[in-house]
């Protein structure tokens, strides 16, 4: 063998086999190889007295793929190391390297952020050392992860039975669990609106009071409405009408975090599964003549195109739609950008969705168009819309209305599907006409509350906060949800969207983190620690002083926690124990909620809780794919829903809402003594 090349996917090595040749041989760790040991000093797997130094095992799933990669790398040339582009990717390709025997400082390091043929074979033109600043980025991170999770998870499990804790994780729990504080109390205020609905060449339309006599005008009760209300019979006089242009500029091409945001808005679909579904574009589909990646590496937080992309949709711009369409390519980044690498765009501008929609299922097509579509857009020209404003008096009262009508498609060529913008007509008017109001209406009005966080939502305000990095946002939300912290459901039964609404557990945590931890728990500390995980990756700090300042900080308040936080006792269900007469209480466990003798571990007597109202099954229509039976909406013990085939157990079939088949997990028994 010549030349062996490890990536962490199986397909990313089918696509690089296709374009390396025979002279390659291309294949998978499978993700990550080992991670930090559950043994030594709290099982941390972290030495704190000696500069945090961490010590790594092979994870127990990864043995055998470690020992073929090791045969495999003693029988080739040259061994190359193609781990994704991010500091993930890095610490990866460190972790191969160390296993292997191979040469840290040898350059077998290979980055490309296109799976295209002439990415990856420039990429191997031009190979470099591991970037170890990199690497002890994310060790940090890890490191800080590993602490907190461990300790901060076991103090709150023994104290207050919350099932875990995490730097960002906790955060981002906090800030659900804020919203729904300032929710709950909030206290609206009364405040009413007049508007009048005019008539004029068959067209209507409704003009609202602003003002009187030049100076903004509130109506804060049903007495001040009806005074307003009678002062404004008779007719109105047309005050100003303005008519200006206005432009649209095109939206910025997606990073990870708004293409998690508009996926959710505008496909329905979790952060999760538009994660997973970009990750299988990024790293090859078949478009009829082998595995070919159709976008950009999807974990970035840059704005910035190639100039070959660049100029190739520039040309397609001018071809398909007029140099009229034609826009400015200018970019700027947001100040917490690392641009590593590019946004997300296709990585073949020829590759247009219809052209490929065959080769893609449902859910790649859309998310597909819809990145295509973006990046499309943000190299063409403004909107331009026509806006007139008009002003109507009465009697000192002004009364004011809008219109838009879009003079210019411009970007919104490409990107209309996924705008919800309408034009607004309003009849030619001009200064000093007359009207009659063919209604004039008070309406009584209370403030809102803050609304509760979407998916979508959340994810901006952890973007404009600096808490996290988006590529780990759906393993965070994923989590707070398995951890029964927060529910994602439908406010009422007419919502279109799901928002967030904390637990009892949820809230809690966050009361308690609050009490003992309000100093490392909160978003100023975890956005300036993210800048300082950045300042490793880019040489400036050392993470040995990154750690030192933490654990300093970290073990105080530990102890102190430990030490005043009250135990919550166990809720008493009111009856006694059949078995040793001690007092039953209700427990959770890893299947829900359960009753139990309060005298374990002495007594195991344990029942489940009668659910009187447990929620069935829901007939979905859609057919089981294995045997014909009817596919049921099921909810699972973690409060989360798929669909399950009516034929179980005779037939397991199950799948996600979104039609991803879920397979199962092997379930496994350890043999007792003496069996």
């Amino acid at each position: 063998m010549k030349n062996l090349v490890i990536v962490e996917s199986p397909s990313k090595s089918k696509t690089i086999q296709k374009y390396l040749g025979k002279d390659f041989e291309v294949v998978s760790s499978k993700g990550h190889i080992r991670d930090l040991a559950i043994r030594g000093k709290d099982g941390l797997g972290v030495d704190v007295d000696n500069d945090f130094a961490p010590t790594y095992e092979v994870s127990k799933d990864k043995t055998t793929i470690v020992k073929d990669l090791k045969k495999q790398a003693k029988k080739a040339d040259h061994v190359y190391l193609a781990t994704d582009p991010d500091r993930e990717g890095e610490a990866i390709s460190w972790h191969l390297a160390s296993e292997l025997g191979l040469d840290e400082d040898a350059k077998d390091r290979v980055t490309f952020h296109e799976i295209t043929h002439d990415a990856v074979i420039e990429a191997f033109k031009q190979p470099r050392k591991i970037d170890m600043d990199l690497v002890h980025s994310q060790e940090t991170r890890r490191i800080l992860d590993r602490i907190i999770g461990f300790k901060l998870s076991k103090l709150l499990n023994s104290k207050i039975k919350s099932k875990s804790a995490g730097r960002v994780q906790s955060v981002a729990l906090k800030l659900i669990v804020e919203r729904e504080k300032e929710i709950n109390a909030f206290v609206p205020e009364e405040y009413w609106t007049l508007d009048a609905k005019f008539e004029k060449d068959k067209k209507e339309f409704t003009a609202s009071l602003q003002s009187k006599d030049g100076e903004k005008i509130k109506l804060n009760n049903e007495e001040e409405a009806k005074q307003a209300y009678e002062a404004c019979q008779g007719t109105f006089t047309v005050k100003e009408v303005k008519e200006t242009e206005r432009k649209r500029v095109a939206f910025k091409p997606f990073i990870t975090s708004t293409l998690q945001q508009e996926a959710s808005t505008k496909l329905g679909f979790s952060a999760k599964r538009t994660m997973s579904i970009a990750q299988r574009l990024y790293e090859g589909v078949d478009v009829g003549n082998g595995e070919e990646g159709l976008i950009t590496y999807m974990r970035t937080d840059s704005t910035r195109l190639s100039d070959i992309y660049v100029k190739s949709a520039q040309a397609k711009i001018v071809d398909d739609f007029g140099k009229e369409y034609l826009g400015f390519y200018n970019v700027k980044n947001d100040s917490n950008a690392q641009d590593a690498h590019e946004a997300i765009r296709p990585t073949n501008i020829n590759h247009d969705p219809e052209s490929v929609k065959s080769y893609l299922t449902s859910e790649q097509y859309k998310l597909y168009k819809l990145i295509y579509a973006r990046a499309l857009a943000s190299l063409m020209a403004p909107a331009k819309y026509a806006s007139v404003g008009i002003t109507l008096e009465q009697n000192g009262y002004e009364f004011t209305t809008s219109g838009s009508r879009n003079v210019f498609d411009g970007w919104l060529k490409v990107y209309g599907d996924y705008d919800g913008s309408k034009d607004v007509i309003l009849p030619e008017l001009k200064k000093g006409d007359t009207l009659q109001a063919i209604e004039l209406t008070p309406n009584q009005h209370f403030t809102e509350p803050p609304a509760r966080y979407t998916e979508a939502k959340l994810i901006n305000k952890m973007e404009e906060e600096g808490i996290g990095r988006p590529s780990t946002y759906a393993m965070i939300i994923d989590t707070l949800q398995l951890r029964r912290y927060v529910s994602l459901e439908k406010p009422k039964p007419s919502s279109k969207t799901k928002v967030f609404i904390p637990t009892e557990q949820g809230i809690l945590t966050v009361e308690k983190l609050d009490e003992f931890f309000s100093s490392i728990i909160n978003v100023k500390y975890t956005a300036e620690m993210e800048t300082e995980l950045d300042e490793i990756a880019e040489g400036k700090v050392n993470e040995v002083d990154t750690l030192t300042r933490f654990w300093n900080q970290f073990t105080p308040l530990l102890e102190n926690a430990y030490s005043n936080m009250e135990k919550i006792q166990p809720v008493k269900v009111g009856e006694t124990c059949p078995e040793c007469g001690g007092e039953l209480v209700y427990r959770d466990g890893r299947f829900g909620r359960f009753i139990s003798c309060g005298n374990f571990p002495k007594c195991r007597y344990t029942r489940k809780i009668e659910q009187e109202n447990k929620e069935q099954p829901e007939p979905t229509g859609k057919m089981c794919p294995d045997c014909g039976k009817e596919l049921l909406k099921r909810r699972s013990r973690y409060g989360t829903y798929f669909l399950g085939c009516s034929g179980f157990p005779t037939c397991n079939y199950m799948e996600t809402l979104e039609g991803e088949k879920i397979v199962p997990k092997k379930r496994t028994y350890r043999k007792r003594k003496g069996s």
